[in-house]
């Protein structure tokens, strides 16, 4: 079975276009055939339209390869999630207490994490950063005396600034000038050839050449792949400098061996101390004068052969060894730490409720609070029910702290804790049950109907100061009292303090 597809062409009533290809000697035919609708090029001019068609294609091909290449290559490395932007569960209970992050979103306002921008920002940042490592390979050069003139004339004008330091202020204002206007004027106003006789190439004149611009490294240009490796041999550098440092400061200064710490830490107080008071006395001109030049001496290929002999570096692990074993030994000989963990007293209140009309009834469980609700407490003032938790069980320690014994205990000392609090209006069992109950006095009544007298004519008198004075009317006067609606016990546990294995992130 045939199928029609003739009206599957959308052109099917014009002509198609056809391409042809003719000698470049023009035998071939040169007018375009309207019979079949073809347009005839020459050879030439179709190498040329494909050139330039080509040109076009790797121009636009070389940046989106470079776009795949990078984000693949971030891909690899960077999550697929934006950890600032979720936040961890909350344990108001076990979690330890929360460091401000001073790098996160809630703390500055900053453009959230997106593979796209890091992808352009690193592509803009790397065709960018040549004049900083072009800075770097100098420094480098200067200071491993690969031109010891050039090291010498950096020394003397160290010495100047060391010998009057007011000179400072002339240092970057030197350095724009010989080093950026400069080379830029040389530039524009080259200097005449040795070969040529200056009558014929006079220096004075009109510019020769445009003004020098600095401009980003074409992206997959030489440059950029420079800029690349000088960025990865960078990082490799900051990462190990960094390493370095921690592994020689952070046994030193992060308690890790509290005795040797402390000592450290004394130290430290102790000659911050003294330059407070005698820095003025020192002389610092020449102490950074000793400085520079000591270090620039360290850079000397000489002196860098003397130091990397085995001998040498045998003797510098010795030096090491032999300091931190004489701090060790002080620390320890001068130093008393307390090894126990520290031991604190919590407390819970158990109360128990009833309802003020049924005096025949039993007092019921409400709640365990951590406050005693007095009769004359702010919240009970406030008309606020206790809070809390319904059982021991869910009682919890406080952060960073745990229970040291087994089980809560009651507090037999039930009037020592009153008396502390103040707590007015109850009545303390000295024995049995050890339970602190609210009495009610039916003089309640007259006192707000007195209370109420004193706010309408203005006294400023605040409702704790009336109710004390109607318990105190009602227990001078002996009226008869019964047993208010809440009562409650305290109970006691003991809690020490938890280590926590805290990790520092930069």
């Amino acid at each position: 079975m045939t199928k029609d597809n003739s009206s599957s062409l959308a052109n099917s009533d014009t002509p198609i276009p056809v391409v042809q290809i003719h000698p470049a000697d023009g035998s071939g035919p040169q007018t375009p055939d309207p019979e079949h609708g073809s347009h005839r090029l020459s050879a030439s001019k179709l190498k040329d339209k494909l050139q330039s068609l080509g040109d076009d294609m790797s121009r636009e091909s070389t940046g989106r390869m470079g776009d795949r290449m990078i984000n693949l290559l971030l891909a690899q490395v960077l999550p697929s999630e934006d950890p600032s932007s979720t936040s961890p569960p909350d344990d108001s209970y076990n979690a330890s207490p929360q460091v401000k992050d001073r790098r996160s979103r809630s703390y500055v306002e900053r453009p959230n994490f997106s593979l796209p921008t890091m992808s352009s920002n690193f592509r803009r940042f790397n065709s960018r950063i040549g004049v900083a490592f072009v800075f770097q390979n100098r420094l480098i050069r200067l200071f491993t005396w690969r031109q010891p003139t050039q090291t010498l004339s950096f020394l003397f004008m160290y010495t100047f600034i060391c010998i009057d330091p007011h000179l400072l202020p002339v240092l970057p204002l030197a350095c724009c000038l010989f080093f950026i206007m400069v080379p830029a004027y040389l530039t524009r106003h080259p200097p005449p050839p040795t070969s040529y006789p200056t009558d014929l190439y006079p220096i004075g004149g009109p510019p020769l050449a445009d003004a020098p611009t600095i401009k980003p490294a074409p992206d997959f240009s030489k440059d950029f792949f420079r800029n690349m490796r000088d960025l990865q041999n960078c990082m490799e550098d900051f990462s190990r400098g960094h390493d370095a440092v921690l592994q020689f400061l952070t046994p030193l200064t992060n308690f890790s061996n509290e005795n040797l710490s402390s000592l450290l830490y004394i130290v430290l107080l102790l000659v911050s101390c003294a330059l407070f008071l005698v820095s003025h006395l020192l002389p610092w001109r020449f102490i950074f004068l000793l400085l520079g030049y000591g270090a620039t001496a360290m850079g000397h290929p000489t002196v860098q052969g003397l130091l990397a002999t085995p001998e040498n570096e045998a003797l510098i692990a010795d030096a090491e060894h032999e300091g931190r074993s004489l701090l060790l030994s002080a620390s320890k000989q001068d130093i008393e730490l307390q090894t126990s963990n520290e031991a604190r007293e919590v407390e819970i209140f158990e109360l128990q409720h009833r309802a003020l009309h049924d005096q025949s009834g039993e007092y019921e469980p409400f709640i365990f609070s951590h406050s005693p609700y007095s009769p004359l407490s702010p919240a009970r003032i406030s008309g606020d029910r206790p809070r809390g938790s319904a059982f021991f069980e869910d009682v919890l320690p406080p952060r960073g702290w745990r229970w040291s014994d087994k089980k809560w205990t009651l507090d037999m000392l039930s009037r020592e804790w009153v008396e502390d609090r103040c707590v007015t209006g109850v009545e303390v069992e000295i024995e049995g049950e050890r339970w602190v109950t609210d009495l009610h006095y039916e003089v309640l009544d007259d006192g707000n109907r007195d209370r109420t007298k004193a706010h309408r004519k203005g006294k400023s008198r605040d409702v704790g100061e009336q109710e004390r004075e109607v318990l105190r009317r009602a227990w001078e006067s002996g009226r008869p009292s019964r047993k208010g609606e809440w009562r409650r016990r305290r109970w006691v546990r003991m809690v020490e303090r938890v280590g926590s294995g805290a990790v520092r992130v930069v």
